[in-house]
């Protein structure tokens, strides 16, 4: 009788709880054992701390649950642990609003990012969201480091940057007023196979050329100063080197440049290297030519201003840089040939705030070449932040000009601003869970390319305030095996149960696991829990709304049948494998409606008397009729007829009742098809329907069906063009005679200029043959006269005479 008692307080346990089951219910997939795990779960979980919440059949997890969940059980709100987290400002100086020419303020006095500091509470799941300030200063002072290369191919661009210094202080007096200048050189690491060891060539590298110095890896030249004439002096002083290979070392003087903050002057300001070559770079792993194989300590190592550790420490890798550069706040421009200027494009796509700017072969564009890329670099913001806490996400949303506003990475960063713009980034943290135990953490956001930062301290709630109430070892938890706080037991190590009433090594035994069992014949807790203390703990499922329940677990809301892909078919309730359907529904997945008045025809009859009532919906005995009820024969005798004069006047609004088409003739819906083809078919509908072919008073045919659809709907389908006799077609005919008289002509025509040709070619023909077959006399002709008369000479022939 006890046994029949606890299962039925269990299953009403578990119908009341099933009302606070929500889809992705993360709350009670958590299973938490105690206030500080609930919370934890997510930012909706609330934990109802009253003693007497659990209800016979309950686990401690229950405890945790959604706000309105927990109030529609029947927890107080007053009894309900829901810490929210929250936000402080500990500093928020205002951006600096100045103009060039007011008086001159030192770099810590402008602010350019608001708030500086802030105090974050968060609660897991719950985001807390806050707009910092961008505003580009007037005025702000600038720091630029010239690093060049002289190696010898250098050597006409060294004499144009000799004077660099004072020109370029009075380009940037149009920018700023406090900026300094500073300088450096590297060419390639001090031995073989970079440049050669021999004892000449280490005093002069440059064959033939006594102004060449010794070869070095990086030195520091000059501090950045803003005495332009002294930058002229010394750049004036220096001398081109040479080494051996095309690639240089300019990697090991970038790593110096940027972590020798002392040595080379840098302010906290606005960092600028200008990195000068004319040819390609070594890279970490390219020291093993040279036995080199320490990797890069990213440390500073200048002695007198020289760079001592090259021989020592093979060059940076690209990754080793881009940090450096990013922690020192430098932004780098690569001022090179264009025939490398592919190659530093792609390495600039990798260094964060860098710009790349093509040199001419003499350097002699060389100013206008920085002030470009600095103008390029400073328009353009982009927020990092520092390594963040495992299981913390920040979110970016960047408000830009001209009401730009960007999500995801792209709500990082903002271009084209210019000074004075003021621009808003809206951030926001979201903690998942509790960070190392809920120690306070540090982190940073700051522009890159800036020294200023906002810097956010991180708390996080991790357990709740009725936490600090609890009592160790109490009474209510089996003899002090447990702490008893929010109104629950949390156990101690190796006690388990509602009041911690079992050691862990007894879960299993065999005594335990028989209660948990139906009968010898059945899986423990029919293989849907765990039988814990005695007491099956059924399963989770991964839809909170699905739930198995009973004292062995052997029921579920989730395997009844179903109709309509609905469980129950929407129209009652699981309870243990079964359909308990609504009022008036019937059936195993209470498909089954009792109510007959949707049967009932326009004649008060059951059906019209043609078909039986099932289920609320008609089943026609009478194959003719259709419809809800019976009462629809579209394939009745003078279907057609009755319905032609309607579709006439709506198709194509022709016959007698055109005049009252619309009155009388919107009892069906009419679609129009383009050919007769197009015609629904018998075995294409789900319902009987009628073809038509009427003729109109011109003798023109029309084709149309009529049918009536499942949901009582008429349909007509029509042929929107008319099938019309038509008479002889006149131009056609017209055309053919004409043609074929026109035709006939030519063929006479060229009939007769056939016969010619042939009539010439056989005269022609018989002239030749005659005048091959003629005989001419050769006889002279009796009346012929010669015109020729001939004299005989008396002289001619004798002796002459003898004078």
């Amino acid at each position: 009788m006890d046994l029949k008692l606890l299962l039925i307080s269990t299953l009403l346990g578990v119908v009341c709880y099933s009302n606070a089951q929500k889809e992705g219910n993360e709350c009670i997939n958590a299973n938490a054992k105690y206030c500080g795990e609930c919370i934890q779960a997510g930012a909706k979980c609330g934990w109802c701390k009253d003693p007497g919440f659990l209800k016979q059949g309950e686990t401690v997890s229950t405890r945790c649950d959604e706000m309105e969940s927990l109030i529609k059980r029947g927890c107080d709100k007053g009894m309900i642990e829901n810490p929210r987290g929250e936000q402080r400002t500990l500093k928020n100086k205002a951006v600096t609003h100045r103009r060039k020419g007011a008086d001159k303020l030192k770099p810590e006095d402008i602010t350019q990012i608001q708030p500086q500091k802030l105090s974050l509470t968060l609660r897991s799941g719950e985001p807390q969201s806050f707009d910092l300030k961008f505003k580009r200063a007037e005025d702000y002072p600038i720091d630029l480091y010239y690093l060049m290369d002289l190696s010898y191919s250098m050597k006409d661009d060294l004499e144009n940057v000799k004077n660099l210094g004072t020109s370029l202080m009075l380009e940037m007096s149009k920018i700023t007023s406090d900026f300094k200048i500073g300088f450096g050189s590297f060419v390639e690491k001090t031995v073989m196979p970079y440049i050669s060891t021999t004892p000449a060539k280490l005093l002069n590298p440059c064959t033939g050329d006594q102004n060449c110095t010794s070869p070095f890896s990086y030195k520091n030249v000059l501090r950045l100063t803003s005495d332009g004439k002294k930058f002229n002096t010394l750049v004036g002083q220096q001398h081109i080197s040479g080494n051996l290979d095309s690639p240089e070392g300019g990697f090991d003087a970038i790593m110096q440049v940027a972590v020798c903050g002392e040595q080379i002057g840098w302010r906290n300001v606005t960092r600028l290297l200008v990195f000068s070559t004319d040819a390609g770079f070594h890279f970490a792993g390219d020291g093993k030519l040279g036995g080199i194989v320490l990797p890069n300590d990213g440390k500073c190592h200048l002695e007198n201003n020289v760079y001592t550790m090259s021989h020592y420490y093979d060059y940076p890798s690209i990754a080793h840089l881009v940090q450096k550069l990013s922690d020192n706040n430098i932004q780098t421009i690569f001022a090179v040939t264009e025939e490398f200027q592919p190659v530093y494009q792609e390495l600039k796509n990798l260094i964060p705030k860098s710009a790349v700017g093509t040199l001419s072969a003499n350097s002699s564009n060389v100013i206008n070449l920085i002030i470009d890329a600095y103008n390029s670099l400073s328009s353009e913001v982009i927020l990092e932040n520092s390594k963040l806490p495992e299981g913390l996400t920040i979110a970016y949303i960047s408000r830009c000009k001209n009401g730009v506003v960007s999500e995801g990475e792209n709500g990082r960063k903002c271009s084209n601003i210019s000074i004075g713009d003021e621009v808003t980034f809206s951030i926001s943290v979201t903690s998942k869970g509790c960070p190392k135990k809920g120690k306070s953490e540090t982190i940073k956001i700051k522009p890159l390319g800036f020294t200023e930062e906002v810097e956010i301290t991180l708390n996080f709630i991790c357990e709740c305030e009725c936490h600090k109430d609890g009592v160790k070892n109490s009474p209510l938890c089996h003899f002090g095996n447990g702490t008893y706080e929010c109104g629950a037991c949390k156990c101690n190590e190796k006690r388990v149960g509602r009041q911690c009433e079992c050691s862990s090594n007894d879960v299993a035994t065999e005594d335990m696991d028989r209660t948990c069992r139906k009968d010898n014949g059945t899986d423990i807790c029919s293989n849907n829990g765990d039988c814990v203390c005695g007491t099956c703990e059924c399963k989770k499922r991964d839809n909170p709304e699905e739930r198995y329940s009973g004292q062995y677990c052997e029921c579920d809301n989730f395997n009844c049948d179903r109709s309509g892909n609905k469980l129950c078919g929407g129209h009652g309730r699981c309870e243990c494998r079964v359909c308990v359907c609504d009022p008036m529904w019937t059936g195993s997945a209470c498909d089954c409606s009792l109510d007959n008045s949707t049967c009932m025809a326009s004649n008060k009859q059951i059906c019209n008397g043609r078909g039986t009532c099932e289920c609320g919906m008609c089943k026609c005995t009478d194959p003719k009729f259709q419809g809800p009820t019976c009462e629809t024969c579209p394939t009745c005798p003078g279907v057609c007829i009755e319905h032609k004069e309607c579709v006439q006047c709506r198709a194509f609004g022709t016959g007698e009742k055109k005049d009252k088409c619309e009155k009388d003739c919107s009892y069906f819906n009419l679609i129009k098809v383009k050919d007769r083809d197009k015609l629904p078919q018998p075995n294409d509908a789900s319902y009987p329907l009628m073809h038509c072919k009427e003729r109109d008073a011109n003798d023109c045919w029309f084709y149309y069906t009529y049918a009536v659809n499942n949901n009582t709907e008429k349909e007509v389908h029509v042929v929107d063009t008319l099938d019309c006799p038509t008479g002889p077609d006149i131009i056609p005919i017209v055309a053919g005679v004409v043609a074929g008289i026109v035709l006939i002509g030519l063929a006479l025509l060229l009939i007769w200029k056939l016969l010619m040709i042939i009539h010439d070619r056989r005269e022609f023909a018989k002239f030749e043959k005659e005048k091959m077959n003629a005989k001419w006399d050769t006889q002279e002709n009796p009346i012929y006269k010669s015109p020729i008369n001939q004299f005989q000479n008396p002289n001619y022939g004798r002796k002459a005479a003898v004078l």
